[in-house]
């Protein structure tokens, strides 16, 4: 499989756990649980979801939130090698998120550049939180994504290019359909099994090299 590029999630995929997730059990009052669920159900949009949970919290408790999300949050062991590997073998990849800049970026600080992840933004000068999305949705999607996966691959790739998504969740699943490979755990392998995707699971990023390894022994 030549000219690969790869997509790659952060929360739950290169985090061991749901930053979003922790940051609402946390510090969310209780109506947070409905929008999650909501979400998962695909019963509302990510981007109207994620809006809402964000805007139950204060802004106030900006330093809070992130001292919280250091402290906690767990990077997937393999994950510095793996950025090693694809600069080794100048695959291009780009951290997708629909994760949020205050996290995201110190979460990533030293493992890799900026200019390769694209995520959501917080406005923290209101009352409450507020989420932009710099990444919404282009006139080939109408899922109100927030940061949309799909419209970043159509941005980012090429045609040339096999496309290979890995990923954790629901919110993965529009751009696993485009993928040619997916790599997946949790949610998206149930969905990846159930949608026939090409795929293989993951438990760390040491999977994921030995993974794209067979792929280019199989195409070569």
């Amino acid at each position: 499989m030549k000219n690969k590029a790869i997509i790659c999630d952060f929360d739950g995929t290169i985090t061991e756990t749901d930053n979003i997730i922790a940051i609402m059990k946390r510090f969310a009052p209780p109506e947070w649980d409905a929008l999650k669920n909501g979400v998962l159900s695909q019963g509302i949009s990510i981007q109207e979801g994620v809006g809402k949970m964000f805007e139950l919290l204060p802004s106030s408790s900006k330093n809070e939130i992130v001292d919280y999300i250091l402290d906690h949050a767990q990077i997937r062991a393999g994950f510095k090698d793996f950025v090693q590997y694809t600069k080794d073998k100048q695959i291009p990849l780009y951290i997708v998120s629909g994760g949020i800049d205050f996290f995201v970026y110190p979460l990533l600080e030293g493992l890799i550049d900026e200019e390769q992840i694209y995520c959501n933004k917080a406005d923290f000068s209101n009352e409450m939180i507020k989420i932009e999305w710099p990444h919404s949705c282009d006139e080939n999607c109408d899922n109100h994504c927030g940061c949309c996966k799909p419209s970043l691959i159509r941005q980012l790739t090429t045609e040339d290019q096999a496309k290979i998504v890995i990923g954790d969740s629901i919110t993965d699943l529009q751009a696993a359909k485009l993928a040619d490979f997916v790599i997946a755990r949790d949610l998206l392998l149930e969905k990846s099994k159930e949608l026939h995707l090409p795929h293989k699971p993951f438990t760390t990023f040491y999977d994921v090299i030995e993974v794209l390894d067979r792929l280019e022994e199989v195409r070569a």
